[in-house]
Order: structure tokens, then sequence, then C-alpha cells
């Protein structure tokens, strides 16, 4: 690389100069030496300031006088001075020779032949060259004696004596004789200065004055105890190239051959010519000739080589080119045989081709005379060419991705670029990260490109998830209009059509039906309306501003151009980018809602009441009352405008509101006391439900509502059937006719229905079965019942009075009862929180140093982005888990002499958990999870404050393992030990706080009676548990991945996986090797289905096919691609649903009719296209038949150290019950626990009762990884040893109870050297981010060095930094467009991170580290430091997190095998459902199978008695 050791001086700091030394300002020597260095100081060369530094230590260490130092700087700035080209001719040599020129670092002086240069000081136009030629050979440059055909359309630039010639700018290099005569144009020509080259340069030096001193600022930090510390000002940048003057990097062009030719004299050379010479030439063409052209340099016209693709041609910047020029047939690169051309141009355009067949694109030049395609660069201008060359192919590289993967996500575009291995031929040999950051802005406008040249109904690919976050990282200008553009590209990059796409959705006629009808009537009904919502621009970019073409289908359909004007669809050349990506943004961006509270209020919410309308209606009672009850007369029937109603019939009640459809009702019973009045069960239409829209007009749903109502409200008679599932159900899926088209006739009187709803929770179930009595049959309502049970259930009872232990102020009891669970003397319960503090005041979480003051802001000039606090992944605010407490006493307090049976209150003893105790959290961190220490200290609480029921064991006094009995499941606690607060000691506990029940040491401590009731209480838990062996469902796993999901099942004990289908074959092997008795499937679902559709008994491979009847529980994960993206459904995204994976899924569930039906999908799932997909999905369920519900679950409440929402859809089929969403195990962070959903205009919440409250503590990081042994970055050993014991109960639970010595996949990615770098250099505190990364050069492991990041900006919205710094690193920062030019690369600092921070919210976390006490974002699958969850940098190690470590934070087993290299682990592990969070379903399930049992085999009883009781 050239070492410049000339300058170019602004002119004010010229003038002040020239000031200093004629008269010193009357200045003193020192002052003038002081402000000349000051002026100096931004130019100085690294030699200078070597020099300087050498001189200000000696006159510290005495070695100098003051005096002495003074001379001896001055005579160091004479010397800079004279250095200063561009005054008038101080440094340069006025014999016309130069001092020297540059060398380029490639060896091309080492011929000495001296040649003699020719001097011509008479030509105009030509940039000054240097002899030296990029082969190496010292060559003639040609005289300009020669005539020169120049035509007038031609621009022609001068040189005046201000600008700084080439050879001017040339390294300055001890003189050897070859270098004296070597020598090019002389620099004298500044005699021969035009009026116009004057005024041409004196403007350009005003720009760059104005560039390089927009506001006077800071000291430079560079050296210590400077004598002055100078004003800091932009570095100068070229006025036309915009490379910074003072960059290593850049490059000069080398000059031309002797014999190369002018532009209009090489067109004419006979070796070009495909036809006999004429004497017009080139200019008998029709169009520009076509030529190639090899060996080539661009440069401007100062000769600095530059890039020809950074906005510059667009800019009007003249940019010239020299090369060998060969015939457009020639297809070798070599020179031999080519015409060499100097000077060609300016270019007026560059283009792009397509491909060569290859994987190389075809570039071209357009300049006034002819057109040029490129083949090879010189060897100097080569590093640059390559840039040129990677963009195109990385551009090529995204659009076939992104047309086969429109789901991806950043991270996995990232993976798909980090593993291409670019084709040879290219000059680049690896893709990283910083290479796609760097060509952002051409990638995606090849996007857009792509996607205006692609149909009308294809979704762009603009809009897929990783283009928009990649257009936000980068920050990406979107909509540059292509006409206006000079880099036209003709032929847009030939991407390779992916014309097999996803195969067609395998659907059963129902679910078919149901899509097809509501879909064709919903764009029916859009094309009515007028199409629905129009089309709207951001009337920003240019493509909004730009005119209808008038030719496209959407200007045709415009009344402008003859059109019916119904579509109301931009034209398709105006198609708003900006507004495609925002609306894709807003399906995606769920706004966090407000933080669940730890428990909701306990009382039910009616519904709001109907509004209704009387009716003129007469009315009489049929037959004598059935029963009088007081006032109340009870009848049976009435006539009501000659219509005979009956108690159990339905009517339609007519709405205040005419425009609203009638409300239906069943009449349960009739009476008259004052008025004639009856109590209607209302029921409630589809519409009123979840399902909204894409209901059954016909079906009605049984709803808890009811109310007294005035006969006059009765419109009149309505027939309303209720559908019972069918004997055959099971086997009925998938058949061709379908049963449910003509259950009923659509006559505006006749309804049906199937399921009970319950409008909080969206539940769709089985209605209760419940008989009236003959006695109660006049007044029976169902609704009312229930109800009644709620409020009883939700209200404390205390039951089994002590009488000889009640004392004058209260009463004793044996037991109570709340929300159906019994509690004796003797439980453990759990509290809320705030029910009781301890007598230990808990250690406060260590508060972190708020942000440091005294930051070097030279140094780490993006530490000021770090205002807040808040660190995301922390646990500070955490909530503390459930008290626990064990049952002393339940009583109710006496009033004169009266018990007051509403307020039952417990006396309990405290129980402490380790973290309680003086020790703090660090005793939490080692202990089990489950473990206590028993407490004498006693609280009395209200019995309402109770959250449920625990067991709590003395651990000597257990019959089984502690182990066994803690796997037991999740309410089991035990404790060896109590302790004593006031001493603070760990003591044996006493013999009252030991096991009533158990044979240990406490037998036969406590009464008699209250140890029979306990011993019973235990059998029977006992009983219980030996019955919990449930049978195992058998289960299909669709879209499996590695198995999260099923490993969970598995664990709970309920599943036993069958089949599971996964195309991703790294995933399947996966699954294979944790399910070797798993029938996996690597094909496509749809094709499966069709097979089994169609009666075969197995696939291509022999495998075993699943058939009707096999299967008992279905679960999967169906991937949302092609219609997540966008915000509404429009019959081409319709379409993509129509054949979505979503559709195939719940096929399959018609088709098998599992017994459970589960489907897991991204927390946004439920907000697809305005829920729409919800609805649907929950509305082919309903058709089937399935009770069925939906809801979000936090993976961090069931036991991982990762945040993880994700929506879960559960059915079951009729007879079965449906599983309720397990409670919160662990508390976790609020802000990260909001899991309502609002669909329309109503809030869905989750049916958990716990809210973020929890039983145990969180899970961190530390919990999860702080056992496993250091690595490096790019480790790759794929077995290692554990190297030390577990430390925690995760990680014991991890591990497995089997001794494991190896521990595999603890492997992590290699990422760049410069990433590297990155990572080594962010600080290990917690919440340390990019923000931190110092502003340094650093050399790298591959040898190369980082840049510093220049900030030149001003920015508008950070100011400058204390020591007056500016900011900005990119002209839109102050409010301008972006520029092309400002664009840094290969800095520890990120350019794109400070370039769009201000927009994002300061890109927090990215090269985050974790928080040892914090937890994990999202698992993704390819941990990125710029990805989407960027904290993913190891707590104390310079690398990016493991597989494994990735895994545990899934909650996978460390014995769980994953297959492939290191990206496919990553993508297995990130793709996966926890392992514990579809455990917790599944022990739901298990339940609801258990509760079926039991209830099958006392049904008959049950009944029975139920009918008793309601005769009573």
């Amino acid at each position: 690389m050239p070492t410049k050791t000339s300058l170019h001086l602004p002119e004010d700091v010229r003038e002040r100069l020239q000031v200093l030394d004629k008269d010193g300002d009357n200045l003193s020597d020192e002052e003038c030496v002081k402000e000349k260095l000051r002026l100096l100081q931004e130019f100085l060369l690294t030699d200078t300031q070597d020099q300087l530094k050498t001189l200000e230590s000696q006159l510290k260490s005495k070695e100098l006088s003051v005096e002495g130092y003074i001379s001896a700087v001055k005579a160091v700035l004479k010397q800079v001075e004279c250095l200063d080209n561009g005054g008038q001719g101080d440094g340069v040599e006025t014999n016309g020779q130069t001092n020297g020129f540059a060398e380029n670092g490639n060896g091309n002086h080492k011929n000495n032949a001296e040649v003699e240069a020719s001097m011509d000081t008479q030509e105009e136009g030509d940039s000054m060259k240097s002899p030296s030629a990029p082969k190496g050979r010292g060559r003639r440059s040609k005289s300009d004696c020669e005539p020169k055909k120049s035509p007038a359309g031609s621009r022609v630039t001068r040189n005046s004596g201000k600008q700084p010639t080439i050879l001017s700018m040339f390294s300055r290099v001890p003189k050897r004789k070859s270098d004296e005569m070597e020598n090019g144009d002389s620099t004298n020509d500044t005699a021969e200065k035009s009026p116009e080259g004057d005024s041409e340069e004196v403007h350009e030096e005003k720009r760059l004055k104005l560039e390089t001193d927009e506001k006077p600022v800071t000291r430079e930090s560079t050296t210590e105890n400077k004598p002055v510390a100078p004003a800091k000002t932009p570095p100068p940048k070229c006025p036309d190239c915009r490379q910074y003057l003072d960059d290593a990097d850049l490059k000069f062009f080398q000059g031309d051959p002797d014999d190369a030719l002018d532009e209009p004299e090489m067109l004419t050379d006979e070796r070009l010519s495909l036809f006999d010479s004429n004497e017009d030439g080139f200019e008998s063409y029709e169009e520009l000739p076509q030529h190639k052209i090899t060996n080539f340099s661009v440069y401007d016209k100062r000769g600095h080589l530059c890039p020809f693709d950074a906005g510059l041609i667009e800019k009007n910047v003249e940019l010239y080119f020299s090369c060998g020029v060969k015939p457009i047939y020639d297809d070798n690169p070599c020179m031999d045989g080519g015409v060499p051309a100097k000077k060609l141009g300016p270019i007026n355009a560059w283009w792009i081709t397509g491909f060569d067949g290859g994987e190389k694109a075809l570039i071209g030049f357009t300049t006034a005379f002819a057109d040029y395609i490129l083949m090879d660069p010189s060897e100097e201008y080569s590093p640059i060419f390559a840039l040129m060359q990677e963009k195109i192919y990385m551009s090529k590289i995204v659009v076939e991705f992104l047309q086969k993967n429109q789901d991806c996500t950043y991270e996995d575009l990232l993976n798909r670029i980090e593993t291409t291995v670019p084709p040879a031929g290219l000059n680049f040999n690896r893709f990283t990260e910083d290479t796609l950051l760097r060509h952002a802005q051409f990638v995606v406008e090849q996007v857009e490109s792509y996607d205006e040249a692609g149909d009308t109904d294809e979704q762009p690919i603009i809009v897929t998830p990783c283009m928009r976050d990649l257009i936000k990282l980068a920050g990406v200008t979107l909509g540059k209009r292509r006409a206006a553009r000079r880099q036209a590209i003709r032929h847009p990059t030939k991407i390779e059509k992916d014309l097999k796409g996803p195969t067609k959705a395998t659907t059963t006629k129902l679910v078919y039906q149901i899509f097809d009808t509501f879909f064709s009537d919903q764009i029916d009904q859009n094309d009515k309306e007028g199409g629905g919502v129009k089309r709207q621009r951001c009337g920003v970019c240019e493509v909004c501003q730009s005119p209808d073409c008038g030719k496209c289908s959407a200007c045709k359909d415009m009344l402008k151009f003859g059109g019916s004007g119904r579509s109301k669809q931009a034209c398709q050349k105006r198609r708003c980018p900006n507004l495609a990506v925002k609306e894709a943004e807003e399906d995606e961006n769920i706004e966090e809602e407000d933080v669940l509270p730890l428990l909701k209020p306990a009382a039910k919410v009616t519904s709001q009441c109907k509004k209704k309308k009387k009716s003129q209606s007469k009315k009489s009672w049929v037959g004598e009352p059935v029963k009088v009850e007081g006032k109340k007369k009870y009848y049976m029937k009435v006539c009501v405008d000659d219509e005979v109603l009956e108690v159990g019939d339905c009517v339609s009640v007519s709405p205040d509101d005419p425009s609203r459809p009638l409300f239906l009702a069943r009449i349960t019973a009739m009476w008259e006391a004052d008025e004639k009045m009856f109590h209607a069960h209302w029921f409630s239409r589809g519409t009123e439900t979840i399902l909204g829209e894409t209901s059954d007009p016909l079906e009605l749903f049984l709803v808890d509502e009811c109310e007294d109502m005035n006969l006059s409200y009765i419109h009149g008679k309505v027939n309303v059937t209720y559908k019972a599932p069918s004997d055959n159900w099971f086997m009925e899926g998938g058949v061709e006719e379908v049963e449910n088209a003509k259950f009923i006739e659509d006559d505006g009187v006749s309804f049906f229905y199937q399921l009970w709803y319950e409008h909080d929770f969206a539940r769709f179930e089985t209605p209760p079965k419940v008989t009236p009595s003959e006695d109660s049959k006049y007044k029976f309502c169902v609704s009312c019942t229930r109800n009644a049970e709620h409020v009883e259930r939700q209200t404390p009872c205390a039951l089994e009075p002590l009488d000889d232990q009640t004392s004058d102020n209260k009463t004793l009891y044996a037991m109570a009862c709340l929300k159906g669970d019994q509690f004796r003397l003797g439980d453990g319960v759990y509290l809320l929180p705030d029910s009781f503090d301890f007598s230990v005041k808990a250690a406060s979480p260590v508060k972190r140093p708020h942000r440091k003051e005294d930051v070097d802001e030279d140094l780490y000039p993006e530490y000021y982005r770090k205002s807040s606090d808040y660190i995301k992944g922390s646990n500070l605010d955490a909530p503390e888990p459930f008290r626990i407490g064990r049952i002393k006493e339940i009583f109710c307090t006496k009033r004169s002499n009266k018990t007051n049976t509403a307020e039952v209150k417990l006396r309990l003893y405290k129980f402490y958990r380790p973290e309680n105790t003086h020790k703090g959290a660090k005793a939490g961190y080692h202990t089990d999870i489950n473990q206590l220490y028993w407490s004498d200290e006693e609280v009395t609480v209200d019995m309402s404050e109770v959250q449920g029921r625990c067991r709590v064991e003395y651990g000597e006094d257990l019959v089984e393992n502690l182990q066994d009995y803690s796997n037991g499941g999740p309410d089991r606690f035990y404790f060896m030990e109590a302790y004593n607060a006031k001493t603070k000691n760990f003591e044996d506990p006493p013999n009252h706080a030991r096991s009533v029940v158990n044979k240990g040491k406490g037998k036969g401590k406590g009464k008699g009676k209250g140890k029979g009731k306990a011993v019973a209480a235990q059998e029977a838990a006992d009983q219980e548990s030996q019955e919990q062996k449930v049978p195992k469902l058998r289960t299909l796993d669709v879209f499996s991945g590695c198995g999260g999901l099923s490993e969970g099942f598995h664990q709970a004990g309920i599943a036993e996986t069958e089949w599971a289908i996964e195309m991703w074959d790294p995933a399947a092997q996966a699954f294979r090797l944790n399910n070797p008795g798993t029938t996996v499937f690597t094909e496509d679902c749809n094709v499966l289905l069709k097979l089994v559709m169609s009666g075969e008994k197995t696939n291509s491979l022999g495998q075993k096919l699943p058939q009707k009847g096999d299967v008992e529980m279905l679960c999967g994960g169906p991937p949302c691609q092609g219609f997540s993206g966008m915000n509404r459904f429009n019959s081409r995204t319709y379409s993509k649903f129509k054949n979505s994976l979503v559709v195939s899924y719940l096929s399959y569930c018609d088709y098998y009719r599992p017994k459970f039906f589960l489907l897991e999908n991204v927390r946004n799932f439920v907000s697809f296209k305005r829920s729409m997909v919800l609805k649907l999905t929950l509305r082919c369920l309903v058709e089937m038949g399935y009770q069925c519900t939906f809801g979000v679950l936090q993976a961090r409440q069931y036991g991982v150290a990762q945040t993880r929402r994700r929506a879960i859809i559960l059915a079951a089929a009729p007879g079965q019950r449906l599983p309720r969403y397990p409670e919160p195990l662990h508390v976790f962070a609020p802000r990260a626990c909001s899991l309502n959903v609002v669909v329309g205009e109503k809030k869905f919440v989750s049916n958990v009762t716990r809210g973020n409250g929890g039983i145990y503590r969180t899970i961190t990081v530390r919990d999860t990884m702080s056992d496993l042994p250091e690595i490096r970055n790019g480790a790759s050993a794929l077995e290692i040893s554990y190297n030390g014991e577990p430390q925690s109960w995760f990680q014991r639970q991890i591990r497995g109870s089997q001794y494991q010595p190896i521990l595999r996949d603890h492997i992590c990615k290699d990422m760049s050297a410069l990433v590297a770098a990155r990572m080594r250099h962010i600080p290990l505190a917690p919440g340390s981010d990019w923000r931190d990364l110092p502003n340094k050069e650093v050399r790298l492991t591959d040898g190369t060095t980082t840049k510093k990041l220049r900030y030149s900006h001003s920015d508008k919205k950070n100011g400058r930094s204390s020591t007056g710094a500016l900011r900005g690193v990119c002209s839109c920062s102050g409010g301008k467009p972006c520029d092309p030019a400002d664009r840094q690369f290969n800095t520890l600092i990120p350019w794109c991170l400070p370039h769009t921070g201000n927009r994002h919210n300061h890109w927090a976390g990215l090269y985050g580290r974790l928080e040892w006490d914090g937890f994990f974002s999202t698992t993704v699958t390819n941990p990125e430091p710029m990805g989407k969850q960027g904290r993913v940098l190891h707590p104390e190690q310079h690398r990016v997190v493991s597989v494994r470590e990735c895994a545990r934070s899934q909650g996978f087993p460390d014995t769980y095998r994953f297959f492939g290299n290191v990206l496919d682990k990553h993508r297995q592990v990130g793709n996966a459902v926890p392992p514990p969070l579809s455990k917790a379903i599944g022990l739901e399930i298990k339940k609801c199978v258990l509760e079926t049992i039991k209830e099958n085999a006392t049904e008959p009883v049950k009944q029975e008695k139920m009918e008793m009781e309601v005769s009573e």
C-alpha cells in the first residue's frame, strides 16, 4: 500500500500558516509554534507525529531546553509545510521531475530500465499519469503531439495549479537512478492555467472546506500531554470519490502504458473492427459498439482508484477507466490481441447483464462512445472489483434462498451465507455477516428489482422476516426509483426460479369445504365493497412519486385508463416497498400487554346485559300452575300470539338494535307474580365467540348466561337441536360425504348446538351432563346451577368442627375447602409472597452500579447510548415464589358466642426456603429447588389467601428415596433441618415437625383423631399415585424436528411416539437417535397423507403407515411459511394459506380423529391475519366435533432459563376431558409473562390462576450452565469430559441420575476474525454489549488490522460528546439522505449500529453477554451477535453460546443427541419445543385421561347420586 508523504491542506489552514510565517500575528515564538501544531495536528503523518513525541519526551526529561525544543519543532513543521503540495510549488522540484512515485506494494517496480519520460505541458483533459504500468514494465507515455479526436459531447477537465496532480500526490521515496528517469508528466503545468480550471478548482476547494470544517471541536486524544489540544474536525475527504485522504487503503492509478490510445482512436483500431474499415469508423453504427475490456482500472479525475458502484456515477462524478480493449467475441482475458486504452469515459452508466452461464456476473460500462463488458481487473484494481463481484453474487444467493424459504429469519440467512463456498475464480474466499451488511443496500435493491419483475399475486420477498431485519440493521433506503438511476440494471440478475415450491396441501373434504367456502365468500364480499382497503403509499420514496404506468393490470382497472375502478390497487410499478415492510411489521409486533397480576379476581364476570325490545303480543297461560312458591305461580305452558310455548322450548328475542341478529334462548321456567315472566338460558351465536365471522351461522353454543325476563320480549319460537357425536365418530374422519352439510335446514328458525363455550378462556367443551329430577323440571337452569357451583368453589368453608378444642373466641375445625381442594391439619399450603415476612432480612439483590460517568468518550464513543439501567435478560424484577406453610389450626372467630363462618382463618408454621435464610440467594443455587427449612415461627392468614395445597415431608420419614419422592409430582417439598432465625443456626427439626403418618422417628406423635384422618388421607394419596399408571397414548408427531415435544410427553409418561414426520434430514436423524423405536418418515407430510387416504399401508421405502384408528394423540408445530408476513388475507395470501402446512395438519387431525390434538406455534400465530388463522383453525376443530381451546404459555415458567412464549391449541375428542393449561411452576420477570391475547376487541386470558406467581424460584443462566468446561471460539470436539460435578439442582436434573462421564455437543460456531475480536473486547460486566466496544485499531487473528470508526457528521438527536467530538457516521444523522460513500467496514464498532441506532433503541443487546443471574433470550436457530437475539455471548468466555448450552436453555437432558454440523445442531435446538413445557402440558393431559377412566368406572353411580341431590 502506498505510504503517502504529501499533504493536502485546506485553504483556510494554509492561509493561517502564511500569516504566522510572515509576521507571527503578534505571537511569541512559543505561541506561534503551538498555534501551528494545533492547525497541522489533523494532517500530520505518523512519522512526523513520532518525531514530535520524541522531542516532547526529551523536553520532559530535560535533555532539551525549551528554546531547543521550540527550534526543533519549528524545523519539523517547516518540513511539513514543504510537503503541502497544494501550495505554490514549495515542495516540488522545478526541473519538471517529481521527487519519486508511489509504490503499490505489488512488486511492480522491479524493472530498472531507464526510460525517458515525455513531458508535454500543453495536454488538456488528461490527468497526469505515473509511468508505472500494471504489468510492471516501464512504458513511454503517449506524447500529445498526435492529433486527437474529441467529440463535442465528451467532458473535458483541466488541471490548475491549485489542484494536486497525481504525481505530486505520490510517495516521496529515496531517489534511485531509475526513479529519477522514470517520471511522467511534469507538475510544472501550473504555468498553463486556464480561467475555467481556476474557477472549478476554487469551487472544489470550497466544497472540501465545507466538508472538513463543519464545526470547530474537540481535543485529539492520541498522545498524552500535548502542547495544545487541537480542535477536532472531520478528516478530509476527496471531493470526488469521497474516500478519506488519510486512509492507508487509498490507492492511486499507476499510469498508462506508452502505447495506450484515447477512446476515439482506440475505437477505430482495426484490431477491434468486425468489418472492413470505413471512413466514418464507429460513427456508422446505429447503436453503440460493444467491446470487452480486461486489465482495467477505474479512477476519478484525481487518479484515486475507486469503486464504480458506490453511487458516484449516479451523482455525476466523472469516473474514467484504463484497460486493454478486445473484440466482443474474444473470451480470453489476457492482454494478447487487445488494444491498450487510456482514460476512457467518463462512465455514463454501469449495468449487469446476468450471469455468464456459471457463477460470474457480466458487468458493463457505457460511455458516450461505446458499451464495454468487463473481464479481468488489473492487479491494483482487483481488490476493489472483488467487492463488486462479491455483492452481485451475494444478491443472487439471497434472492434464491428467500424465494424458497419465505419464512426464514435473519439468522437463517446468515447461516446460508456463511456456509456458501464462493465459486472459484472470484477474488474472495469466505462470506461473513460483515459482507452481507456491507452490501445490504445493493442486495435489498436487487430483491426489490426481483419483486417488481414478479407476478402481482406473488408475495414480495422484501417483506420476509429476514429482509425486514436486514433493512433495519443496515439502515437500507427503500424505493429508489430505477428509471432515474445511472446504474440501470438492464437485465436483472438471473435467478434460478424455484418451480417446484411447496406441494399442494392434501386436505380432507371437511377441511377443504370450510376454507374454500369461507374464503370465496370473503373475497366476493371484498369485491362488492370495492376491494376492501385501498392500497396506500408512503408518498416519500421515489417509487411512490413516479407516475402510473398505464399498462399493468392494476392500472388497466383504474377509471382514468378506462377500467372499472373496483380493485383500488396501486400501479404495480409503484408498489411501495416501505408500506409492504410496514404492514408486515405490524403483524409481528404484538404490543406487550398489561403485566398479569399475581392472582386474577375470583369473581366471575357476567356478560353485559343484552338490550332487548318488547313486542305487543297476547299472552295467556295454558293449564294450571304446577307449583306455587310464595307469590310465584309456576306454569309449564304459555300461549303467545296463538303459539304454544313449553318449558324447555327455545325462543328468539328481538334486540333493541334492529341491525343485530335475534337473541336465542331456552325457556327454563315460567311464572307469574305481578307480571308474566320467564327465565332465559341464553345461547351464544358463533359470531359472539372467538370464531367470529368464520363460524357456521346455524351453530349455537351453550353458555353460562341466563336472566329473568318478561314474556313480552319473546319474538317467536325457534328449533334448536343438540347434535351429539355419532357412535362411529372416530372412524368418520376424511370421508367424502360431509354429514354436517344437511344436518338442519337453513330456514331462519332452525339451529343446532354441540358444545358449551366459556367466554373468558375461549374454551369449547362437551355440554355438562346434568339431568333434572321430575320435581324440579319446571324451574331447572343448568347455567344457574353451574354459576352457583362456581361461587361456592371460590368461597372458603370450614368443615368437621373439633368440639373438644373449641374455645370462647374461636371454633376449631379439622378440614376446610377452597376451589375444590380439601385442606386438613398438617397439610402444606401455598400463599402469596406478601402473606408473611421472615425474621431474617433477605440480602437484597446486588445493585448494579449505575452508568459509569468517567468513561473516556474518545475511546468508547458509543457508551453514551447506555442511558437506561434496565438490562434485558435480567431477573432483578422477578417476584419471589409462593410462601409455604403447614396448617396448625383451622378456625373461625366467635362473636357474641356466634361463629363467623364467613371468615375461615389458618394458623400456620412458616417454612423457610434456602434463599430466605441469612445465606441469601447463593444458598438457593446449590440446594434442591424443593428443599425447605422448618421453623417454629407462626402466622395467621385468611383462608382466601391460599393459592393451593402441597405436600411437605421430613426427609428422614420418607419410605422412598428423596429423588423418587420429588419426581412424583410438582407439589412435593421436603426438609431435613429446622432454621432458627434468632441464632441463624440450622438444627434438627423438633418432634412436632415430624410426619404423623410414616413410621420414622416421628411415629405416634399427635392426637389419635388427627392421626387417623391424616393416615387415611395419606393412604388415599398413595393409592392415587399407584393408579396414575395410565396407558400411554399412541402418538404421531408431525413436523417433529429433533423431538422436543415428544421428549416432554415421554417424561410426563403420557405418550409413546410411534410415528414421526420430519422433512429436514438432520432433524429426522436426531429424532431417530433419541427414539430408536419410532418410525420416522423423512418426507413431505402431504405425500404421506395422500398415500394413507388412498388406502396404502406402506410408503415407497416400505415403512408402515399409521392407519385410521391407530393414532390416539397428534402433536406438532406446522411452519407458517408464506402467509405469516402480511396483515390481512387477500386472494393471493389466501391461496398460500389454503396450501399451507397448517391446513395439511388439520386434515391429519380430521382423518385420524385422535383422542387428543396439540398444535404448537409462535406466539404471533394467534394474531396472524388479524387472528384469522387462529379462528379458522378452531372452526375446523369445532366442525369436526372436537372440544378445543387456545392459550399462550411462557416456557420460562416451566423450568428453563429462557423467555419463550408459545401459542398452544389443545383439542380433545368427544368423551374425553379437554385439558386446562398447566399452572406456572417458576416465577419469572413480569414483563415477559403477558399471556393475554386480544382478538377483535375482546381480551382472552389463559385459565391459569397463578398469573406470574409460581411455586419455585426462577432458573438462571448460572443454574443452567455454570458446570460446563471452558471452551474457545470455534470449539469442535464432539465429546469431552465434564471436568467437575453438577453445582445446581437444574444441573443435577439435566445430567440425569445415571453417571455420564462424557459431555456431548459442547461445541460452538467459529466466528470470523473480526467478530472474534469484537467478542474479546466486550467487557464481562452484566449488561455489556456493542456500546462498550472501544474505537481503536486491533490486529486480528488472520493478520489483518481493523480500522477506527470515523465520526464525520453531526448528530441532530445526540449532539456532540463531552469532548466535543461528532457522533454521526452518516449524513442521515443530520437529517439528510444516506450517502453510500459514508459506509465504513472492518471497524471494531460495526458501522451499521451507530448508523441506525437512534431508530432502534440503540440496538441494545447486540453483541451482548448473557448475565449469570439472568436468562437467555428466545433460543434461536443460529446464535449471531447481531441477530434478533443478540445476547448470545457467554458471560465470561469470548465466544457465542455452545450447542449444549442452548440445548440446556431449552431443557433438553445432556443425554439428548443432535445430528449434523454445528449449524444443523443449533437449528434443531432452536426450532424445538422445550421439553419441560411439553412435559407440563403432558401432565395436564394425563390428569384428563385419569379423570375419564375414573368417571367411566363410576358413571352409573354418579348419575343416580346426582338425580337424588337434584330431587332434594
